[in-house]
């Protein structure tokens, strides 16, 4: 089979057209370029897309990845050779399933091909399905590696078996594991331990029933014993209920005899008080309060006395002590002002005496000074005119300082007399003098006002004194009028107040004898013959009694439902023959799943020995093969290549003692072993030979075994077999430049 032209809408393709041709194809194409897309569409193309797929955390679904970019429907063509024919193969939507649509007809034609099926193609076309096709003819940089398959399994070990092979030893084994586990699977799932727990259960319910059994019997014991001190309990309460009754008998009696006492006493007092009536209770308290308010204002009116005594003596004294012949008949205001006008007048005298001071002692310096420069200058020019100039202006000097030395003592004399006249030494002194007369005045303001309002508040209480004594004597006289004075007043409100008490206290009292006789009355049992009974008291109070027998019946009413459960467990358990019976056939169903279950085992353990022996010898001809491409790939570094069952590839050189696991290679030498298996399986697994697809498989070699993988591909393709390898660099294109029957194609 060979592709002769691909079109797709399919990803960043947007009716691209791929137009390989035969054998070897370099197709160029940067990052990005569709590379990828392209493989991606040719195996798409053979097995159609899996909708079932769903995205993942760091998957896409192909049906999700590779819808086109431009939004339009997802569809392809693929032109091909096939048994000498030319076919086309179309896929397109049908509805929302992308590639849903299939058909295959002969090229220019709409015959359709026998045999190709949208679910069969690849398979029909490639000869192998797309577990086999995506380990063996597609091959991606990122995906050398070569997995398990049952499929693949299947063809391989036709290679070793002298016969066919239709199932592998994975489908053998995951049948046997599928029926073991439908046995056994652990502790808990499988039939084995379901009939465990089924004759678990049916041994518990055998158990129980014996249980129960001997639970009815003690518990039938226990309710006869309790039932018996149920009855003795009651009827020492029923002798406590008898003696009681008569006792409240009694006390009704004698509260009936207290009741009519109290009426007698209360009407006694109601007569008396009706020949001379009270005022209520309320009006005596008042006024009882009232009189105590009088014995408070007589000791308040004398303190007010005495504090009247103490604030006129306050009064005089301040008002004495403002008498001060300096201020006599002035204001505190008029006193602060002379003060200030004497400080002021002290300080401008001052201050002209220290003013003519100064023009005293400048007045005579600067005439010395004169005197003294004439008489030199005279001297020293010998002119008698300057020196009597000098003498002159001397004298002159003199005179005006004489006047100011004059204005300076009679300015100093002011400033003396003024201190004199105020009795001080200094100016600061006047202002103190005249604050303390003024503080003196406020004070004996301030005790005036205070005498003033303590003769207020005293002829107030007085006053208040007088009316209270009138309103109380006012209101005693209707019930007492022999009253003259407060103390008469006193005794009148105590008797009053007595009479009131002793009236309010009977009748408190016969409402509670008659609130006592309706408690005993309700009670019940209180009239009417009693019956016979016991004279004396059981040896336990009622109390402790009734305790005991409430608890009694209550064990009997939870013994009782517990008798009645256990019957109906009985009864739910059925007959013991049956449950017997079904524990025997429990017993015989175990112990055959058991024997099935131990046969399988054995037939597990001698597959995987079968298996083992046959790992062993693991396909030789396909590790032959894939070691002899392994050699090419790698210049005869490597000659030796073994395989596991599961294609863990292992390697050995000339020089090596021992193999070496593909984990201990290079990413470059790793990528080159499994080229190298995959290429021999598709020889040995697909005679058909379809097209190898290569997605940058080659990115990791080094440019010699770069070299030597392309002599080996391009070696396969002449062996009538088409390979398309794309790549993102251009080395390969150097190295096959010139080299004929390679088709060069850019994306």
């Amino acid at each position: 089979m060979k592709i002769k032209s691909m079109t797709a809408t399919f990803g960043k393709l947007d009716h691209a057209r791929l137009e390989p041709g035969d054998g070897l194809n370099l197709i160029y194409a940067p990052n990005e370029g569709g590379k990828s897309t392209w493989c991606a569409f040719w195996r798409a193309m053979l097995y159609g897309i899996d909708t079932r797929d769903r995205d993942k955390k760091g998957h896409l679904a192909d049906k999700n990845r590779y819808q086109p970019w431009s939004g339009a429907p997802m569809e392809g063509e693929v032109e091909l050779e096939w048994e000498g024919r030319s076919v086309t193969i179309r896929r397109g939507p049908r509805g929302s399933v992308p590639f849903g649509a299939f058909s295959a007809v002969y090229t220019g034609t709409q015959e359709p091909v026998p045999g190709l099926t949208a679910q069969g193609c690849g398979e029909l076309l490639t000869g192998a399905g797309a577990e086999v096709f995506a380990r063996s003819a597609f091959v991606g940089g990122d995906q050398l590696t070569v997995t398990s398959a049952p499929e693949l399994e299947r063809r391989i070990a036709a290679l070793v078996s002298s016969g066919e092979e239709t199932v592998s030893f994975s489908q053998v084994r995951e049948r046997l594991k599928e029926w073991l586990n439908r046995r056994k699977v652990n502790r808990s799932v499988g039939e084995i331990p379901r009939l465990e727990g089924s004759l678990a259960q049916v041994r518990g319910e055998l158990e129980q029933l014996e249980e129960v059994t001997a639970l009815l019997t003690r518990l039938e014991g226990e309710r006869a014993e309790l039932e018996r001190r149920r009855d003795r309990l009651a009827a020492q309460e029923e002798a406590h209920k008898l003696l009681a009754r008569r006792e409240r008998a009694e006390r009704y009696a004698r509260a009936q005899a207290d009741c009519q006492a109290a009426r007698e006493q209360l009407t006694a007092l109601e007569e008396e008080n009706r020949a001379r009536p009270l005022p209520d209770r309320e009006s005596l308290k008042r006024a009882q309060g009232e009189l105590q308010y009088l014995k408070v204002l007589d000791e308040e009116i004398k303190q007010g006395e005495s504090a009247l005594h103490q604030a006129e003596e306050d009064c005089d004294r301040a008002r004495h002590e403002t008498r001060n012949s300096r201020f006599q008949g002035l204001s505190a205001q008029e006193a602060l002002s002379r003060a200030e006008t004497d400080r002021r007048e002290h300080r401008e005298a001052a201050a002209q005496a220290e003013t003519q001071g100064r023009r005293f002692r400048y007045l005579q310096a600067t005439g010395l000074l004169l005197a003294a420069a004439a008489a030199a200058a005279g001297l020293l020019v010998q002119t008698p005119a300057l020196c009597l100039a000098g003498l002159g202006a001397y004298l002159l000097c003199a005179v005006l300082s004489a006047l100011a030395l004059r204005r300076k003592k009679e300015a100093q004399r002011r400033a003396a007399d003024l201190l004199s006249r105020w009795n001080v030494s200094s100016a600061e002194e006047m202002s103190a003098l005249a604050e303390d007369y003024a503080a003196r005045v406020q004070a004996a303001d301030q005790a005036a006002q205070a005498l003033k309002t303590v003769r207020g508040a005293l002829s107030d209480r007085q006053a208040r004194r007088e009316n209270s004594r009138a309103d109380l004597l006012a209101f005693v006289r209707p019930f007492a009028p022999e009253v003259r004075d407060l103390f008469g007043v006193s005794a009148a409100l105590s008797r009053a107040l007595n009479r009131d008490h002793e009236l309010a206290a009977a009748r408190e009292r016969l409402e509670e004898r008659r609130r006592r006789l309706d408690d005993l009355s309700a009670q019940g049992d209180v009239g009417g013959p009693l019956p016979d009974g016991p004279r004396e008291l059981p040896d336990r109070p009622l109390e402790e009694i009734q305790a005991d027998l409430v608890r009694t019946r209550a064990q009997l009413e939870e013994l009782t439902a517990r008798l009645n459960q256990a019957r109906g467990r009985q009864r739910a358990m059925g007959d013991p023959a049956a449950l017997e019976a079904g524990r025997q056939e429990l017993e015989d169903a175990l112990a055959r799943r058991q024997l099935e279950y131990d046969a399988l085992s054995l037939s597990m353990e001698a597959m995987e020995r079968a298996n083992a022996r046959l790992q062993e010898r693991f396909s030789p001809e396909l590790t032959r093969l894939a070691g002899r491409y392994l050699a090419r790939l790698t210049g005869d570094r490597y000659a030796q290549l073994t395989l596991t069952r599961d294609f863990q590839g292992s390697v050995r050189g000339a020089e090596d003692v021992l193999p070496h696991s593909a984990l201990y290679l290079s990413r470059g030498t790793a990528d080159q072993l499994y080229l190298a298996l995959r290429l021999a399986i598709c020889r040995l697994c697909l005679p058909q030979k379809p097209p190898i697809v290569l997605d940058d498989a080659l990115a990791a070699f080094d440019e010699d075994r770069l070299r030597l993988a392309l002599e080996l591909l391009r070696e396969l393709a002449g062996e009538q077999q088409q390979l398309l390898l794309f790549t993102c660099r251009r080395r390969e294109e150097e190295l096959l430049s010139g080299v004929p029957g390679v088709t060069r194609l850019e994306l």
